[in-house]
């Protein structure tokens, strides 16, 4: 066997994203200050450029695939009814997730007692920073040139659009058949992109971390240690708690299994911070996992971009809370349900790659913290986002998982032959 092929597999290519976390971080600890440092920061740069190149037209072509593969599923009807219960599944695991993040952050009382003060000009460059509102997120979602949607990268935009275009193609039948296959063929040479990207991680992960520990260090980290924790403990909870619960009593499917068909999806989303460029992996451990390709096609991609209890339920929840009392200021009631309504209701403002941003201002927003306060915390917790956001995606990821296979046995749609079968081998025919 070739170095290649033993390259690409998940336990190989699994081990050398943990080595690369391992040799990032130490060689960020030694080249902080040195010529190393930004020679990191490009690597990473550049890793990150080539993910998000992919993200827009893979989304596209996705959406589009999968709600005109609803067809072979059964008609109208079954197709309201799957996305009915899939956005009301978004809905009830966004509700919980919430719940964690507040009580976590309420039982680590976060922020009481922290002294830290961001730098002056971190505060003004965020205090310019468009603010999450609903009026922004309904003045987003209709884009006014459909090509500027694309060339702008407005991920919002580009769903709304998908949605509309994929809905009519399923209207029209076989005589949208040329356009959907060649949507179809756009989007497999996509996912074959993204593929050959994927086995770059190891080599854009060890930039990514270099470049978070020599920019960091300890000034930041250790202040907002128990932000870091409480944040990855009620991501944990979701991921390792609540979805292999569900899994196992809605959904009758092993979390064991679970985690060993999605284990590479997950690994890819903690390290890349993307739930788009994870999307080609989600949607393969959902298939893996019995959820018939048709409707892991509409599902998948639709989470990806909707459906994200790290980034929009637990940390909003948290860093709400935190920055409250760093600043001693004490939540009512009514704010507190403000924030359970904004996870369950906003999620279509984390579309995109600074939904976490938009998500969090949102939440401080309709909380009705000083825009001053608002400002200042979130260019506190800005500093440590990249550490936060490796968590947050990788619950996002899970979610999308698990969401297709609990609608899918709902309807009884599991392939039970494919969901007894082991994951395929070969990571790049992901």
């Amino acid at each position: 066997m070739s170095f290649v092929q033993t390259y690409r597999k998940p336990k190989v290519f699994g081990f050398t994203v943990l080595g690369a976390l391992v040799l990032g971080a130490l060689a960020g600890w030694l080249g902080k200050g040195t010529w190393l440092a930004p020679v990191l920061a490009k690597i990473g740069s550049t890793f990150t450029a080539l993910l998000q190149l992919t993200v827009i037209p893979l989304v596209f072509t996705a959406i589009v695939v999968g709600i005109a593969s609803l067809r072979n599923l059964g008609g109208g009807r079954t197709a309201a009814r799957l996305g009915g219960k899939t956005f009301l599944w978004f809905a009830t695991t966004s509700f919980i997730a919430v719940l964690i993040g507040i009580a976590v952050a309420s039982v680590f009382r976060l922020g009481q007692g922290v002294q830290i003060e961001p730098a002056a000009g971190a505060v003004d460059k965020l205090a310019k920073r468009a603010s999450g509102s609903w009026q922004a997120l309904l003045d987003n979602l209709v884009p006014t040139n459909i090509f500027s949607a694309f060339t702008e990268g407005e991920v919002l935009q580009v769903v709304f659009i998908a949605v509309l275009v994929g809905f009519a193609a399923y209207a029209l039948g076989d005589k949208a058949a040329p356009f959907t296959n060649l949507v179809r063929s756009f989007f497999d040479i996509i996912q074959k992109v993204v593929g050959w990207i994927i086995l770059l991680a190891p080599i854009g992960i060890f930039g990514l971390i270099g470049n978070a520990v020599a920019s960091y260090g300890n000034s930041f980290v250790k202040p907002l240690f128990s932000l870091i924790l409480a944040v990855y403990l009620g991501s944990a909870l979701v991921l390792f708690v609540v979805y292999p619960i569900l899994l196992k009593f809605v959904g009758k499917t092993s979390p064991v299994e679970f985690f060993r068909k999605a284990g590479t999806a997950l690994q890819f989303a903690f390290v890349s911070r993307s739930s788009g460029a994870t999307l080609p992996l989600s949607r393969k451990a959902a298939t893996d996992l019995g959820v018939p390709q048709e409707y892991a096609n509409f599902a998948v991609p639709l989470g990806t971009t909707t459906k994200m209890d790290g980034c929009a339920a637990v940390y909003p929840a948290v860093a709400t809370i935190f920055i409250a009392n760093l600043f001693g200021i004490q939540l009512s009631v009514w704010q507190y349900v403000g924030i359970v309504l904004v996870a369950v209701f906003g999620a279509l403002a984390t579309a995109g790659t600074t939904g976490w941003y938009t998500m969090l201002t949102l939440t401080l927003s309709v909380v009705g913290l000083p825009p001053a306060v608002i400002a200042t915390g979130v260019a506190v917790v800005y500093a440590i986002d990249p550490i936060l956001d490796m968590m947050r995606t990788a619950t996002n990821v899970a979610g999308q998982i698990t969401i297709p296979v609990l609608v899918a046995r709902s309807e009884n749609l599991i392939e039970e032959p494919a969901a007894a079968a082991p994951a395929e081998k070969d990571l790049v025919n992901a």
